[in-house]
């Protein structure tokens, strides 16, 4: 589990630095100020998520499966889904009908976040 941990948030870092270098130096001229802000949120999501899920492979003991897909799903959602209405315009496409996956991934981060806080209280130090 500690492989797909690492693995699943390497990917998600890797992509987030390639988005938010694609968004500050390919979209700025091309998006409005409030379409690129929101670009930026889903990359900074992202990014959290991503040295989240890094930082879980290190301790064994907080790490779910119900967790792991939670932050998987929501982020791919919210995330995503931001990415995608934020490039509408761009590609010449409406993507309009997913805006409400952005606030289901939102709610399933807030579910793991849940998830992870509840694991932690029940962790036993020695």
């Amino acid at each position: 589990m500690t492989r797909r941990f690492l693995v699943t948030g390497g990917i998600f870092g890797l992509l987030a630095v390639i988005l938010g270098a694609f968004g500050a130096h390919g979209l700025k001229s091309v998006l409005e100020a409030e379409t690129l802000t929101s670009f930026e949120t889903g990359v900074r999501y992202q990014m959290y998520h991503a040295l989240l899920l890094i930082g879980l492979a290190s301790f064994s003991k907080l790490q779910s499966n119900i967790i792991y897909w939670f932050f998987l799903i929501g982020v791919v959602f919210f995330s995503g889904s931001i990415y995608l209405l934020s490039l509408d315009q761009l590609a010449g496409l409406d993507f309009s009908s997913i805006a409400l996956v952005t606030p289901l991934g939102g709610a399933l981060l807030i579910v793991g976040w849940t998830l992870f806080i509840f694991k932690a209280l029940k962790l036993k130090y020695q």
